[in-house]
């Protein structure tokens, strides 16, 4: 009994970290996005200037 809760332990724990990491990684995304918007917009915008 100890070993299987254990082992049910240790895989809640690694969903846990999985649920967290994937969380980071959808965060990382969006902030990359935004930034390749954000230069791309700025780029544009400073070719109309000329």
């Amino acid at each position: 009994m100890i070993m299987a809760s254990t082992g049910v332990q240790k895989l809640r724990s690694w969903q846990k970290c999985s649920r967290y990491i994937q969380e980071q990684r959808t965060r990382l995304y969006i902030v990359w996005k935004c930034s390749v918007i954000l230069i791309r917009w700025k780029l544009e915008g400073t070719r109309f200037d000329d």
